[in-house]
């Protein structure tokens, strides 16, 4: 992920289970129906999974409750000391991001994360998916969970409204960030040698599921 936000991201981290329980009204509609994008993220994954950007653990308790054996990475300190707290004792957190990462000694057939491709910028996004088809065989998935908008017009919309409830936070957050246009997600997918196929779960996030073909 891209590291350039890795002090924001640290610094959420002892309120970030907060957010996602929509306790904050600024962040209630990004993470509208959490649980529900949650379990439908494992439901469409696989049985040998990377995750990227674990953040407090959420994603992957659900993933290794459903049986699912994961190899986690996160690349802030603060939060994989979080989620240790969280998840088993035996199961190593790794320190890495979307891009650098140690990779995993055994056959991955799914790589998923949730609330993190933004980090990286369209360029970035498009030399990482096509990295992840070269490690998967025929119909591995790469499943993502994230922000991002149908249009630019309605990723105005949503910046213009943050600004006039005066959620600043959210406001400097959707400026700040790489969040992309759904047609791009899908072309970079396509490009990358996947088959696509979007949902959107609330008014700000979409799961892309990519199938290699």
């Amino acid at each position: 992920m891209g590291r350039e936000f890795l002090e924001i991201f640290s610094d959420w981290s002892e309120d970030y289970d907060e957010f996602v329980e929509g306790k904050d009204p600024e962040y209630q509609e990004v993470f509208k129906n959490y649980d529900r994008i949650l379990n439908e993220l494992v439901s469409r994954s696989g049985n040998s999974i990377i995750e990227f950007g674990i953040g407090t653990g959420n994603l992957t308790l659900k993933l290794l409750a459903a049986g699912k054996t994961v190899f986690p990475i996160e690349p802030s300190r603060e939060m994989r000391e979080a989620a240790q707290k969280k998840l088993p004792t035996e199961l190593e957190i790794i320190d890495g991001d979307l891009q650098k990462y140690p990779k995993p000694d055994r056959a991955i057939d799914t790589m998923v994360s949730s609330y993190v491709f933004h980090h990286l910028t369209d360029k970035e996004k498009a030399l990482v998916l096509k990295d992840y088809a070269l490690q998967l065989e025929e119909n591995g998935k790469v499943v993502f969970a994230d922000t991002m908008f149908k249009s630019k017009a309605a990723f105005f919309q949503k910046l213009n409204e943050a600004k006039k409830q005066n959620f600043y936070r959210l406001a400097e957050d959707l400026e700040r960030e790489y969040y992309p246009i759904v047609s791009t997600v899908e072309q970079l997918f396509e490009e990358a040698g996947f088959d696509v196929d979007v949902q959107q779960m609330n008014d700000y996030v979409w799961i892309v599921t990519g199938t290699k073909k």
